[in-house]
C-alpha cells in the first residue's frame, strides 16, 4: 500500500528546532529552503545536526496527560476523572481522537533529522579539515574524526529506535531513508510490520561495528546518553522479542523466538559492555536523581533538566504541592508476593520489597509523615482528589521535595536497562528452548536469567520451580509486571502477548481503608473503575487527516 505525503524540513544554520504540527502525517515543518548541499559547512553546524536527531526522543514521565502512561493500563488509575487517559480506558481512541498521535510526527521528525545528518555529513571529514589545523591541533582533529564516525553510526541507530517506537503503536509504517525536500510530494510504500523489523535489524547490524562500545566505560564519558553498541543491541533485542510474540507471530514460529533469545544474549555476553543489576543502590534508589546515569544497569536514559513535574503531579494531595495524580491499583499491588508469613493485620508486611519501593501504602511513612486514609485521617479517601485506589505512587519520586518553594530534582527516564534485557532473554529462551535448556554459546538458561532479577529484589522470594513452558511463561509475565511497573512496558506487553482483551476489560480494583476503635486498620477490596479494550485497539489508527490528505493511498488500520 502506498502512502502519499508531503514532508517539510526546517533547518537553521545555527539551530535546529523541532515542533509538533497537529495530526498531519510527517508534517515536520521547520523552515528554510536549505538542503544538505547548501547549508554552511563548518564544524559547529555539523555537531548541531549530529545532535538534532536526539531531540524528539520522549521521556515517559510526561507521555500522556503530562504524566506516565500507566493509567491507561491496569497498573494505575488517574485521580482526576476527565483526562486524555479515558480515550484508552473507554476504548474510544479513533482516527480523530488519539492523545498519542503527536508521537507519530515527533518520531518521523527524528527520522528526518537522522536522514538529513547522514546526507549532510557525507563530506564531514572535509568540513573538519577546513575548521581544524590538522597538524598543530591533530589531537582534537582526530577526536572530531572519531565523533563523526560515531555520530553517523548513531544516526542509523536513531532511525532504528524511532521505527521501533512507531511499529509497536501502528504496526507497518512507511520507511523513509532519504531527506525529502520542501514541497516534495512522493509515494512511499507502507511496509509491513515484518519488513520494518527487518529494516531495524539491518540498521543495527550494519552499523554496530562503528559505535562506541559503552560510553560509561570509555574515555568519552561526557558523551553518555548517545547511542552506543549496548543500546543498539538492546533496541534489537526488544524489537525481536516483540516480533516473536503472539500478536506478530501467529504461527508461533520458534525461529523468531530463537532470534530474540540470540539478540538478548548479545547484550548479556558481549565483551566490554559490562552491564549488571544495580545492587549497591537497590531497586528504590536506582531510579532516583542522577543514580541511573552512573549505574551499570542503565543502557540508555533520556535526560532532561531538573524539574518537579513527576513529584508535583503524583505526591498525595495532602502532601504540600501534590495532586495525587496516578495511583497504583489493587490489580498491581495484589501481585506482589510474600517473602514471609502474611500478617493478618498488615497486608503489606513481609511482601516483595519492590512493593514498598514502588507504592505508598496506608499507614506507611513517607515524606516525613504517616499516610492515614481512614475516615477523619489526613488522607481520608472521602476528601476531594485523594486516592481512589487506597495507594499512591512512590517509584521515581524524590523524597521530601519542597514543592511549595519550587524545589526540583533530577528525573532521568530509563528507556533501556539490564533487568529488562534479562527478562527479555528469559522469555525468549523459554519459548525457544524451555526453562532449563543449556544452549551452546548462550550464557544463561531462562531460569537463571529470571532468578537474577528476582534475587536482586529479595533472595527470600518464592523459588520458581516449574519446568513447564506455559507455567514458566506465566512466571515471566508476572515478573515483568512487578519489576517493570510504571516504566511504560505493561501496555505494550499486554498487546504483544494478546492479553489486552482479557486484562484491559477487567474492573480496576482498589482498597477502602477504615480504622476500628482499637486503631487497627482494615482493608476492603472495591471496584473503583472500568476498562474497555476492543480488538481493533491492538494497533493505533492513523490520523483521519492523513487518510484524507493521502487521497486514498494510506489505508487505515483494521477496525477504524
Amino acid at each position: 500500500m502506498n502512502t502519499k505525503f508531503k514532508t517539510f524540513i526546517l533547518i537553521s544554520v545555527l539551530t535546529l528546532t523541532f515542533c509538533g504540527c497537529g495530526k498531519d502525517f510527517l508534517n515536520t515543518k521547520i523552515d528554510t529552503n536549505r538542503t544538505p548541499a547548501s547549508v554552511l559547512t563548518d564544524r559547529s553546524t555539523l555537531w548541531t545536526f549530529a545532535n538534532a536527531f536526539y531531540a524528539p526522543m520522549t521521556t515517559g514521565f510526561t507521555i500522556l496527560d503530562n504524566n506516565l502512561f500507566a493509567a491507561a493500563t491496569d497498573e494505575g488509575q488517574q485521580t482526576v476523572s476527565s483526562t486524555n487517559t479515558n480515550c484508552f480506558n473507554q476504548g474510544t481512541i479513533n482516527a480523530n481522537i488519539n492523545p498519542l498521535s503527536y508521537l507519530y510526527s515527533s518520531y518521523y521528525t527524528g527520522i528526518q533529522a537522522a536522514n538529513f545528518f547522514l546526507d549532510y555529513s557525507k563530506n564531514g571529514r572535509q568540513f573538519l579539515a577546513l575548521n581544524r589545523d590538522t597538524i598543530s591541533d591533530v589531537v582534537n582533529y582526530n577526536n572530531d574524526i572519531n565523533n563523526l564516525k560515531w555520530y553517523r553510526a548513531e544516526a542509523h541507530i536513531a532511525r532504528a529506535y524511532y521505527y521501533a517506537e512507531l511499529i509497536k503503536m501502528y504496526g507497518g509504517v512507511p520507511i523513509i531513508e532519504k531527506t525529502l525536500q520542501q514541497t516534495t510530494t512522493v509515494d512511499v510504500p507502507k511496509s509491513t510490520y515484518d519488513q520494518v523489523v527487518a529494516y531495524i535489524v539491518s540498521e543495527i547490524d550494519n552499523n554496530k561495528a562503528a559505535l562506541q562500545l559503552n560510553w560509561k566505560t570509555s574515555s568519552y564519558t561526557g558523551n553518555d546518553g548517545r547511542f552506543s553498541l549496548g543500546s543498539a543491541l538492546a533496541i534489537k533485542a526488544r524489537v525481536l522479542l516483540y516480533a516473536a510474540s503472539p500478536l506478530h507471530n501467529t504461527t508461533n514460529d520458534l525461529t523468531k523466538w530463537q532470534a530474540a533469545a540470540s539478540a538478548a544474549n548479545d547484550v548479556i555476553a558481549t565483551t566490554g559492555l559490562n552491564y549488571n543489576l544495580d545492587v549497591s543502590n537497590g531497586y528504590r534508589n536506582y531510579f532516583l536523581g542522577s543514580n541511573p546515569l552512573g549505574s551499570n544497569e542503565t543502557i540508555l536514559a533520556v535526560r532532561r533538566a531538573a524539574n518537579n513535574t513527576i513529584e508535583a503531579l503524583n505526591y498525595p494531595i495532602y502532601t504540600a504541592g501534590g495532586k495525587s495524580g496516578i495511583t497504583p491499583t489493587e490489580n498491581l499491588v495484589s501481585d506482589y508476593e510474600y517473602v514471609g508469613t502474611p500478617d493478618p493485620i498488615d497486608p503489606y508486611k513481609n511482601r516483595d520489597p519492590r512493593l514498598a519501593a514502588t507504592v505508598v501504602t496506608n499507614n506507611s511513612t513517607w515524606n516525613s509523615r504517616t499516610i492515614d486514609e481512614s475516615a477523619g485521617g489526613t488522607d481520608d479517601m472521602a476528601k476531594t482528589n485523594t486516592s481512589k485506589t487506597g495507594y499512591y505512587l512512590k517509584k521515581f519520586l524524590t523524597d521530601n521535595l519542597n514543592l511549595v518553594q519550587g524545589g526540583t530534582a533530577q528525573n532521568q527516564w530509563v528507556a533501556y536497562r539490564y533487568a529488562e534485557v534479562l527478562l527479555n532473554y528469559a522469555e525468549a529462551m523459554n519459548e525457544a528452548y524451555g526453562p532449563d535448556a543449556v544452549v551452546a554459546g548462550y550464557s544463561l538458561t531462562a531460569r537463571q536469567a529470571l532468578k537474577k532479577v528476582r534475587d536482586r529484589a529479595s533472595t527470600s522470594l518464592p523459588v520458581v520451580t516449574t519446568a513447564v513452558v506455559s507455567d514458566f511463561r506465566a512466571a515471566v509475565k508476572h515478573e515483568r509486571k512487578i519489576e517493570l511497573a510504571f516504566e511504560d512496558h505493561r501496555f505494550w506487553d499486554l498487546l504483544r502477548w494478546k492479553d489486552a482483551e482479557t486484562v484491559l476489560n477487567q474492573p480496576i480494583r482498589g482498597v477502602k481503608v477504615s480504622k476500628n476503635s482499637n486503631g487497627i486498620f482494615t482493608y476492603q477490596t472495591a471496584t473503583i473503575g472500568t476498562r474497555k479494550f476492543l480488538s481493533r485497539n491492538y494497533f493505533f489508527p492513523f490520523a483521519q487527516s492523513e487518510i484524507v490528505n493521502s487521497n486514498g493511498t494510506l489505508i487505515q488500520n483494521i477496525g477504524y
